[in-house]
């Protein structure tokens, strides 16, 4: 089989399709930037920005698996009578800054143009050529950016993150770099719609530290119907054609991007209590899901809702997105507590085991048993389910019973989730883990809270040995969640307790380990992934703290340095769950039960980033800083269910290597820190609760 193939802007030639030789480059003028396009088949294989060429906006071929299935602007369809993808074109014809593809997928025709200039437009024509109507329930693109982490210092330098936003006609992508500096790409939707985006390449080869292929869809109706509220199904007549287009360029900055989307609405909020208003400024009507009331005022409407949950916001016939309305933190506690000593309690096991906290079903409210899996077990994560409830005891928000239980838990976690040194195992049936410095911190804040509580002093004798046997361990060396905060805490526990020396060693290994990695600069240490936000906000976080421990003026020039490595990792998507929310895709396999990778939105770890947000010194604070911790924080109410059910993951995009997702993982299992971190910042007085 041959293909036709235009080399130039007058000669076409037959080629074989096997007897390719390797791809020579092409460029379009793309702004200040080149857009290099593979000669043999048309499709981008990079888009340079000249003032910062190192930066890799695509996955390339250094990439292992990456391969020319997923080649920028290739796709599939599913229809009615057929279903197809189109790859190599079997016409190539370059004018100029204009190149034309066009390829064949049984009676459709999808023709592609690429036009240079200050912006990079493409066009995608689907045409039924048949003599009937085709009826399309998937029709998708592939877009490989290069969001990906072998290592912090190749992250910050080299690597983007893809900020995804598939409101219909209101649809983007923002491929901004990660060390928050330099030019971000924008995709804007120009024609057409985009409903969802899918995420494939995500399985045990490329583990945790990628976050694989993006496709954006028309629709994926096929795979998952019922997707970002609903897949459309797309009837082509005969003849007729459906046509997507969309520009690609170059922003100063994520703000400038945003304000080039000429978005058809702009909400007060995302997120609020429930009972309270949103109030959204469109020109487009304004509907909502049952349960939503809608207001019209002049220049757009006032939403509200009476029942805890997400709900999906209809902007004229062209335009979607999604607002939370919540409980307030002491009402989602007490149905997290009520949920928990129902459900999540081993009460079966013996002894001291009949305390520990398990992850659950809450389909079938049967507890998960460990199954040699790590994160399931009685221990790590776990632990924050428990510094949850004693917040909620300390602030008179649940009664004895609570109260209790967390006795027996706390006589559990001494035996069986620390050795005799005070080091901490994974679980009570897993001894053979070893230890788990990451659970150090949260061991020691426990047992504070439980000493702040009781006033007993050997709850404080625990925290402060967890907290020296982690140092001796090395700990100062690791990016820890939640070290610097608890031992700074657990510093001025034990000044007050007349243990001065004790407090000073403390202090001192906070600035120790803060001054080593602000020498270290990006050339960061990777833990369990190589890079993450959850290795940022710590690392912030122990900034924060040295200096307020010293008033050293290089620290507050480390932290500022460093701030935009935070914030890049979330975007400004106008949509509940993703609005400011960090990127994170691999929590639905490590911790749920359908083991199923992908982007989760929100992931209760993106409340390290309001964390972090509201402790800055003042010369970095901000209401724009606070504005957004807030929405954070409220973002991840959306993992709470109105019964006092939860998750741990729900995995956001349509579809994973083709499997419907877009749904909560059913298990309850360690989301619970994200309340536990928002009462901790409200105790410190950092914020207030809602």
């Amino acid at each position: 089989m041959t293909s036709t193939e235009t080399i130039d802007q007058e000669t076409t030639i037959a080629v074989d399709p096997v007897e390719r030789a390797v791809a020579r480059e092409i460029e379009l003028r793309l702004g200040s930037g080149r857009a290099l396009l593979d000669a043999e088949t048309g499709s981008p294989l990079q888009f340079v920005d000249d003032t910062a060429p190192e930066r890799t906006y695509l996955l390339d071929g250094r990439t292992p698996w990456h391969s020319l299935e997923h080649a920028w602007g290739s796709g599939h369809v599913v229809a009615d009578t057929f279903a197809g993808r189109w790859n190599a074109p079997h016409e190539l014809e370059m004018d100029g800054d204009v190149v034309r593809a066009a390829y064949k997928v049984g009676p459709l025709v999808v023709d592609v143009e690429r036009r240079g200039g200050d912006l990079l437009q493409e066009t995608y024509r689907f045409r039924n050529t048949s003599d009937s109507t085709i009826r399309i329930t998937g029709l998708a693109v592939q877009t490989p950016f290069a969001d990906l982490y072998p290592g912090a210092l190749d992250a910050l330098t080299r690597r983007v993150h893809a900020h995804v936003f598939t409101g219909g006609r209101w649809a983007w992508v923002a491929a901004q770099p990660m060390d928050g500096r330099g030019h971000v790409l924008g995709l804007r939707v120009t024609e057409g719609e985009l409903w969802s985006y899918s995420v494939e390449t995500r399985n045990a080869n490329t583990i945790s530290n990628a976050r694989g292929h993006l496709v954006l869809n028309v629709t994926d109706r096929a795979r998952n119907p019922d997707a970002f509220g609903g897949q459309p199904a797309l009837a082509l007549d005969a003849g007729a054609e459906y046509v997507l287009g969309w520009e690609l360029g170059w922003h100063s900055d994520i703000a400038s991007f945003i304000e080039a989307t000429h978005a058809p609405a702009e909400f007060s909020a995302l997120a609020a209590t429930v009972g309270e208003p949103i109030s959204i400024r469109t020109p487009c009507e304004v509907r909502a899901a049952g349960g939503v009331e809608v207001v019209t005022e002049p220049g757009g409407a006032r939403i509200t809702a009476r029942v805890h949950g997400l709900y999906a916001i209809r902007l004229g016939d062209g335009a979607r997105s999604e607002v939370l309305f919540h409980d307030s933190v002491a009402d989602a506690v007490r149905k997290r507590a009520e949920f928990v000593m129902r459900y999540q309690l081993g009460r079966e096991r013996p002894g001291l085991l009949s305390h520990a906290i398990l992850p659950v079903d809450t389909r079938t409210r049967l507890t998960q048993l460990t199954n040699g899996w790590s994160d399931w077990t009685d221990g790590s994560e776990r632990i924050g389910v428990a510094i949850m409830l004693q917040h909620g005891v300390a602030r008179g928000w649940l009664g004895a019973e609570v109260d209790d239980a967390l006795d027996g838990w706390a006589g559990f976690a001494r035996e069986h989730l620390l050795d005799d040194t005070a080091a901490p195992r994974r679980g009570s049936q897993q001894h053979h883990a070893g230890i788990r410095l990451y659970d150090s911190p949260w061991l020691a804040r426990f047992f504070l809270l439980r000493h702040a509580h009781r006033r007993r002093a050997e709850d404080l004798e625990l925290a402060a040995r967890i907290l020296e046997r982690a140092l001796e361990l090395g700990i100062g060396k690791v990016l820890t969640i939640g070290f610097s905060e608890v031992a700074v805490a657990v510093a001025s526990a034990l000044a007050v307790a007349g243990a001065s020396g004790r407090a000073g060693a403390l202090r001192s290994a906070v600035v120790e380990s803060a001054r080593q990695y602000a020498a270290r600069g990006a050339d960061l240490p990777g833990h369990e992934v190589a890079y993450e936000q959850a290795i940022v906000a710590p690392l912030l976080n122990l900034l924060i703290d040295a200096h307020a421990l010293t008033g050293d003026e290089a620290l507050l020039e480390a932290i500022r340095e460093r701030l935009p490595w935070l914030l890049a990792f979330g975007g400004p998507q106008p949509h509940a769950r993703l609005g400011g929310i960090a990127i994170r895709h691999w929590d639905g396999y490590w911790f749920g039960q359908r083991r199923q990778w992908g982007d989760v939105f929100p992931h209760y770890w993106s409340a390290l980033t309001a964390g972090v947000l509201l402790r800055l010194p003042s010369e970095l604070r901000t209401s724009a800083t606070d504005a957004l911790a807030d929405r954070i924080l409220r973002a991840n109410m959306a993992n709470y269910g109105d019964d006092g059910s939860a998750t741990c993951a729900f995995v956001m995009p349509s579809s994973v290597d083709g499997v419907p997702a877009h749904s909560a993982d059913p298990l309850a299992n360690d989301q619970d820190f994200h309340l536990a971190l928002w009462m901790q910042l409200a105790s410190d007085g950092y914020t207030t609760l809602p």
